[in-house]
């Protein structure tokens, strides 16, 4: 069997800013996994709201951490990655939560499939609480249904490996929501990707979260990689992208509501 240092190393980046309330959550999600050979970096964009504290409780246990004014999530995120020397990475947000093993299953997975360059698990919603209150619908999809708007990638629970990012990263600053859309398109278009049907991390739903607060702001974005890429305004995303604007606010109500926000 092999031990620590002679597994892949594995970075693990989280951007955050003022999400006290879930953070610790995170961090010990992290750093409880079993896998033996894991670096964790914290970029903190500056938070007011104890965040800092929290960050400091666990910085022994950290390989580097932050905490200064940036652009916002993608920003942060790239910060992190910068500063990654991992052979497989990953970013989990300041609210969701790893499962517990994700990480050795991931590896295990990309090391017995050399031809796979991001491998994803599935995703519970947890509400404010941490209580289940549904699933992520992942499912396997490719580039060509990336591209009519199939994502079904729990971010949360996705692995990619590094030499992939330095080929097609950094994401791109100017989204704010679809970064991760935008980073397994270009993924898919130069490797495989495959999804295990794991459950592997938990997607929190709460009141500020921008899945909750600000998801017409998705749609827009998926497009902007869709012409990109040379779509057609024809083509099936763009059919999703309509239907989606007309019932997302019956979409969000019900969202809401299965939380207990309205």
């Amino acid at each position: 069997m092999k031990t620590g240092t002679e597994l892949p190393l594995v970075s693990i980046v989280t951007p955050s800013f003022n999400q006290a309330s879930f953070l610790e959550a995170t961090l010990n999600s992290v750093l409880e996994q079993d896998y033996p050979h894991l670096e964790y970096l914290i970029v903190d964009g500056g938070s007011t709201d104890g965040s800092r504290e929290i960050i400091e409780k666990y910085a022994d246990h950290l390989a580097w951490w932050v905490s200064e004014p940036d652009q916002g999530q993608t920003d942060a995120i790239n910060k992190g990655f910068a500063h990654a020397q991992g052979d497989i990475l990953a970013w989990l947000n300041s609210d969701d939560t790893y499962k517990p093993g994700a990480i050795t299953a991931a590896v295990n997975f990309l090391q017995e499939n050399p031809e796979v360059g991001l491998v994803y698990g599935s995703a519970d919603y947890i509400n404010e609480q941490g209580i289940p209150i549904g699933q992520f619908p992942a499912a396997q999809t490719n580039l060509r249904r990336l591209r009519q708007g199939y994502v079904h990638i729990p971010q949360q629970s996705a692995f990619f490996r590094a030499n992939l990012w330095k080929q097609v990263g950094p994401l791109d600053p100017t989204f704010y929501f679809a970064m991760d859309y935008d980073l397994w398109v270009r993924l898919a278009s130069v490797s495989k990707i495959q999804h295990v049907k794991q459950n592997w991390a938990n997607f929190r739903m709460h009141r500020v979260t921008k899945s909750m607060a600000e998801d017409n702001r998705c749609w827009p974005e998926m497009l902007r990689v869709h012409y990109r890429d040379g779509g057609s305004p024809f083509a099936l995303i763009v059919g999703k992208y309509w239907l989606r604007k007309i019932i997302a606010p019956l979409w969000t109500w019900r969202r809401r509501r299965k939380l207990g926000l309205d």
